[in-house]
């Protein structure tokens, strides 16, 4: 039998090495599991890795998608923890989710939340991690306190509002498009605030306003760029500044006098490497989301499926910013 995966050949700008190939479906060795694809997620990383500007840059040629859903095919004869017919989520950095079938070892998977369909699992778990380590193991978010979520229509902003929803923040959810940020409502944002105004990055008297002229707590930045450089401005005294990326394509530069004169931290979050320094805290995350997710707090939003064969446009899709919370690939 024949599977499909869609590959990275080469780097490029504007994704000319990437192809869908066909090849032979393996069967695992004894420490590995054989999944079958039943959806996969699309992640800004995705986009960078074919590019070459993502910080972890796995060897040519390498399968593209981070992360998937499924149900277990086979497994190896040293496996304990799944068993065949399985339902799953799982990570496949470089083994590449937008796949027919993936092989991964055991520590790549999880089972799925029992109530969540395989498109919403598929997209469940990179972005609600993310969130977690950031707002509860780094960011020590407490329940009063005011959480600003930027990019917050995108998947890891959209679990970072509903997960500040449950740990009884007060939300402030910032974008760049009224119409987008009207769905971070439903997700739990107390308030939102449009970042650019006549061409300019502008909110934070807006956010000043919002806080009694404090400043956020806590502040959830994946965007980088103006969007950081603004943030430093309206934090409170004590806050702590959470860096989850740079979607924006700048990486900004701290005048540490700042905070040196507020007092807040900055703090990057990485939260896969989280986990493989920590690997028991790492699973104790991940059976965190699922547990609150089982418990009915977290709802992924996918606004846009594509088939596999469509793999391609799905990541050019995403490259444009087109998206309200995730954008899922099924297996067709």
């Amino acid at each position: 039998m024949i599977s499909r995966k869609l590959q990275c050949e080469f780097l490029s700008d504007e994704m000319s090495g990437v192809k869908l190939i066909e090849l032979d479906i393996p069967d695992p060795g004894p420490e590995e599991i054989l999944v079958r694809v039943k959806a996969s997620s699309v992640n800004f990383p995705d986009y960078l890795m074919t590019q070459g500007k993502y910080q972890h840059k796995p060897e040519l040629p390498f399968g593209l998608g981070m992360e998937g859903s499924g149900i277990i095919e086979k497994i190896g004869n040293k496996i304990r923890n799944f068993q065949a017919q399985d339902e799953v989520t799982f990570a496949a950095m470089g083994q590449g989710a937008f796949s027919d079938y993936v092989l991964l070892g055991e520590r790549a998977l999880e089972l799925k939340p029992s109530n969540l369909t395989f498109e919403q699992a598929a997209a469940f778990q990179t972005a609600y991690l993310t969130a977690y380590v950031s707002l509860v193991r780094r960011g020590n978010l407490m329940k009063g306190e005011s959480l600003l979520v930027h990019g917050s229509t995108g998947g890891v902003g959209m679990a970072a509002v509903q997960l500040g929803k449950y740990l009884g923040a007060k939300v402030i959810a910032t974008g760049t498009s009224e119409e987008k940020l009207k769905h971070t409502k439903s997700w739990g944002a107390d308030h939102t605030i449009l970042t650019h105004k006549n061409g300019k990055v502008e909110f934070r008297e807006e956010v000043k306003d919002l806080t009694e002229g404090k400043g956020a707590d806590v502040i959830y930045d994946p965007v980088g760029g103006d969007v950081f450089d603004q943030s430093i401005r309206c934090i409170n005294w004590g806050g702590r500044l959470l860096v989850v990326g740079f979607a924006s394509g700048r990486i900004p530069s701290l005048p540490v006098n700042m905070a040196l004169i507020k007092g807040f931290s900055v703090i990057g979050v990485r939260a896969g490497e989280f986990g493989r320094k920590n690997p028991l805290a790492g699973k104790e995350n991940n059976v965190a989301i699922r547990e609150i997710c089982e418990a009915g707090h977290f709802n992924p939003h996918v606004c846009k499926e594509f088939k596999l064969s469509q793999a391609k446009e799905a990541i050019q899709y995403l490259s444009e910013r087109k998206l309200v919370g995730k954008v899922v690939i099924k297996t067709d």
